[in-house]
This record gives structure tokens, sequence and C-alpha cells, in this order.
């Protein structure tokens, strides 16, 4: 036990200052909290007790124990109000130094934003793994002290990203452009589909016509209620053409708002040989507003999910695509990859040459996905870059 104690005082050390209350922001309502340095707090105490109060370490031990509960559990509303009285309520118990969240991009964001302008420090919290909720039950107290364990054992750093700048907007706005591009999506078919099953006159009259004199002469018809078939799939095809051109109208004026955000964020990404808009919407909001947290190009390919991993097996040695991570900024670094290898003669000559080399289509495009994401992390922090 002694042996024990003395090894978890170095890291006893840094759990200290790291003393603070982690949340969890639970959808349903109510915010829960445990708080504490739990066991590694305990054992600095057992130390400093044992050594410098000259006590015996069983008594060292039995008081840090005592000290090492859990200082409390308390559940406040989600509203502004209750923000400030848990705000009041953890600095009730000491100096706040460290706050976990769980879900600080999603049901979290607000407090997260609340807690911050308290001048509180913030650190991301991930879910328990299944093992552990398996194990140890499956409560919000329970999640509460498995985050705080998460926190003070230096599991936990992420550092949240903001939502109050450029980058924001841009990702509320991009919401709202994707959803109407799906729909438009959905919507083009059907009327396609209208056309091509209905009868030959029908049929023939949209037949080979592009979207945009499809969706014009479509959403233009005046059905006539003289057959009943003929008459619904006619209205059914002008419903289709007219939502798919207010759509269209839509994603014209979304396109309008966000054009301006993302050429006064990061002018250099759209300098970049296959990025657009869409694609460097996607990187700077997978940034966050404090691109600064993102250590180095590393983390940010990490963070994209393109960092190569391990898949050797025996005496074959080789690497394969990271299947994690934000999978709409790995959408954009790929959509600015096959732009390249269609259209960019040093990507193509790359390609070659790589294939003579005896690599698939596959692990090339890996490999160029890492290489667009190194780039474009010096546009997202151009003074990393610099460092």
């Amino acid at each position: 036990m002694r042996f024990g104690l003395l090894g978890l005082g170095a890291a006893a050390a840094y759990a200290l200052t790291a003393h603070g209350i982690v949340l969890i922001y639970r959808g349903s309502g109510v915010v829960n909290f445990a708080s504490g340095a739990i066991a590694f707090w305990g054992a600095w105490i057992a130390v400093q007790l044992r050594l410098d109060a000259g006590f015996p370490w069983v008594l060292a031990a039995i008081t840090a124990t005592a000290a090492a509960f859990v200082f409390g559990v308390e559940s406040f509303d989600t509203t502004a109000a209750g923000c400030q009285q848990l705000i009041g309520w953890l600095r009730a118990h000491g100096d706040v130094g460290l706050v976990g969240v769980e879900g600080t991009g999603s049901y979290g964001a607000g407090l997260t934003r609340d807690l911050e302008r308290a001048g509180i420090a913030v650190v991301e919290v991930d879910r328990p793994n299944r093992q552990v909720r398996r194990r140890e039950g499956k409560s919000d107290p329970v999640d509460a002290v498995i985050a705080a364990r998460a926190a003070l054992s230096g599991q936990a750093l992420g550092q949240p990203k903001r939502g109050d700048g450029d980058v924001e907007a841009i990702r509320v706005l991009s919401v709202a452009r994707r959803s109407a591009a799906s729909e438009r999506i959905g919507a083009l078919s059907q009327l396609r589909h209208l056309c091509f099953t209905a009868d030959h006159q029908v049929r023939q009259r949209f037949e080979h016509l592009s979207v945009a004199r499809l969706t014009a002469e479509a959403a233009a018809l005046r059905p006539r209620p003289t057959d009943d078939v003929r008459y619904s799939t006619l209205l059914a095809i002008r419903t289709l053409a007219r939502r798919v051109a207010y759509l269209d109208g839509e994603l014209d004026n979304l396109a309008v708002v966000v054009r301006p955000l993302v050429e006064r964020t990061a002018p250099g990404l759209l300098a970049m040989h296959g990025v657009g808009y869409d694609v460097a919407a996607k990187l700077l909001v997978a940034s966050g507003d404090n691109p600064q947290r993102l250590r180095s190009e590393a983390a940010f390919a990490h963070l994209c999910g393109v960092a190569p991993l391990e898949a050797s097996s025996g005496k074959t040695r080789r690497h394969r695509l990271n299947r994690g991570g934000d999978r709409q900024a790995n959408n954009a670094l790929y959509r600015v990859v096959i732009t390249r290898m269609a259209s960019h003669p040093p990507t193509k000559i790359y390609v070659a040459r790589r294939r003579a080399e005896g690599k698939s289509t596959g692990e090339i495009v890996r490999i160029l996905k890492r290489y667009v994401a190194r780039e474009a992390f010096k546009h997202l922090r151009p003074a990393a870059a610099t460092d």
C-alpha cells in the first residue's frame, strides 16, 4: 500500500492542478454534476499526511479515503437561470480549475458557452466506453463519476470548438444548405421517375431535357381535370418541379451569405487546387472558430480521419485509411483528391508513378488525402505553419 500511494503522488499533483467539477449535460433537460479529484487527490493527501505530518500509513490512508469521496451530485434546469445557479453551486465548493462537459458540440454547446463566459476552463469528455458501462452500470451519476476520472487523469484533454465567430455562422448555414441539397436531389429523382413512367405523350415531351429545362417546363404545366390518371400525373410533375425550383432558390440565397464568410475566414483554402466554397466550408467547420486547439497538422489529419493506421500482417508492411474522424471533412478531402487526379498535372504524374510501383488506387487516394490535409492545415492555422 505504501509503494502504491507513493507511485500515485506525482499523478496526484497533476490531478490537483486540474481540480474541478465534471458536468454531464443530457438532452433530458437536466444537468448532472459530480465533483472532486476522486482517487488521485486522495492519494496525494495520503502521501502528504505521511511525509509531512508524520501520520501512520493506515491513518493517512483512512483520512485520504474520506477526503476523496465525491463532494456532491446535483441537478439543475437547462435554462439561463439554471446555468447561473450551477455556476454559483460550482464556486461554492472553491475555485474551479476545470469542468468536463460531455457533448460540447451538441447538447452541451450552450452550457459550454456559459461556462467559458464565466471564465471557467472546459474540456471535452467522451462518453464512457461500453466495457466500463457494462461493468459499472448506466446512470447519470455513474457517468459523471466516470467522466470526472477521465478528465482528472488527463485522458480527456480535447479543447471544445468555439461557436462564436464566422465559422459557426458557416456551420449553421451549411446545415440548411445540406438538407436543401438532399431534398432537391430527392425531388429531382422523383420528377424524372414520374416522367419515365408516364404515358408516351408525356414521356416524349420531357425526354432528353436538361435539369434546368425540365424544371422550367414542368413547373409551367397547367393540367386540366379530364382524365384522372393523366391529370394527377401532370399535377405531381408540376408540384415536384416547383419544389426543385424553390430549393434552387434556397441554395442560391444561402450561397450568397456563405461565400463572403468563407472568403473572409480562410482565403488561402480557396486558392488551393480543387477547393471550392463547399469543400472549404467543411474544412473550416471541422477546425472550428479556434483552430489553435489543433496542435499540429497530424492532429488535424487524425480529426479528418486521414491519419494512416497500421494494417501489417506477417511479412506484409502496409497502412490503411482511418475510418474514424469527421466524415464531412474526410469527404471534402476526398473531393479535392479526385479533382486533382483528373485535372492537376503534378498529381497525375504522382499517381502514374505510384501505380507503376504497385500501389492500388485506394492506397494512392489515402496518401493524397493525407497530403491535402497537411496543405490545408497551413491555411487553417497560418501561424502554426511558420512555427
